[in-house]
């Protein structure tokens, strides 16, 4: 569990990298719609002043939130690259959380994940308390819901499945704009409704995604978990088996988490026990004793 808390809490891409989000051609397109509004705004005005007036307020608007979109988007890189850094050592772990305390507001929500990810390797339920004390009801909906997301996924982790459920259920999987983090809610909200009984719905969803899709090498390892889950609760013996195969090929140990965890379908504990004691990376006499 502690390996793939690790796992989870390594920045997806490199910190140096610029994010996902084209400036040039949002901002291009906001500055069309003004244009636009603008020249019918002073056509009108022979009328009325009301159409002037209403083009200055959402032009304003316009620039608060560019405003707003170019900061969060650049203290999503630098806490990318502090938590780069915070995984390569355990000295730069402590110093990244110390930096969170001291650096960032209280009430910044980036700060609040980033600082949970750091928690999680060694106490997911102090992660979980730093996250429950962010009041989603005033975040915008991407950013509320990466924070039921990664809640769930701690619960997932510690076999708080309900917990997990109710978070999920309220996630917006479609509002979403980059495929990777659609991809990521789509493998948690699936592992979570297939191990509540929900295997049909969950493999549905899945099927929207290619785990082999270059583009989602990143997602493999949990997208892969999701479908065993998933095809297990649905009851396709083959499918789940092919999933829990495809995560052997990639790192037999990552078959530790279905004999481990608590509350995983017998079907797949008995699967990945066969898988990891033929894959030779276990050796049998620990398997059994999991057994």
């Amino acid at each position: 569990m502690q390996r793939e808390l690790r796992d989870l809490a390594r920045p997806s891409a490199d910190a140096s990298e610029k994010p996902p989000v084209d400036f040039k051609k949002l901002f291009g397109r906001v500055a069309g719609v003004l244009v636009a509004l603008w020249i019918v705004a002073l056509i009108l005005l022979k009328w009325s002043v009301i159409p002037v007036v209403v083009a200055g307020v959402l032009t304003a608007a316009a620039v608060g939130s560019g405003v707003w979109v170019v900061r969060y988007v650049n203290r999503s890189r630098a806490l990318g690259a502090l938590l780069k850094t915070a995984n390569e050592t355990e000295e730069g772990r402590k110093d990244a959380l110390k930096r969170l305390e001291t650096d960032y507001k209280k009430g910044d929500v980036q700060a609040s994940i980033a600082r949970a990810q750091l928690e999680m390797q060694d106490d997911p339920r102090k992660a979980l308390a730093t996250l429950e004390a962010v009041d989603l009801s005033r975040q915008i909906g991407p950013v509320a819901d990466q924070v039921r997301c990664t809640r769930a996924t701690i619960h997932l982790q510690l076999g708080d499945l309900q917990e997990a459920r109710a978070l999920v259920d309220k996630i917006e999987l479609g509002k979403q704009q980059e495929v990777k983090t659609r991809a990521m809610f789509a493998a948690v909200a699936a592992e979570t409704w297939g191990r509540t009984g929900q295997g049909k719905k969950a493999v549905e969803l899945l099927d929207v995604f290619n785990p082999d899709d270059p583009e989602l090498v990143e997602m493999r390892v949990q997208m892969w978990r999701a479908r065993a889950f998933a095809h297990a609760a649905d009851g396709d013996r083959k499918a789940a088996s092919r999933a829990l195969k495809k995560l052997a090929e990639i790192n037999p140990q990552l078959l530790g988490m279905f004999i481990a965890a608590k509350k995983v379908h017998p079907m797949l504990q008995q699967e990945a026990k066969q898988l990891l004691m033929r894959s030779g990376a276990v050796p049998r006499k620990m398997v059994r004793q999991r057994m």
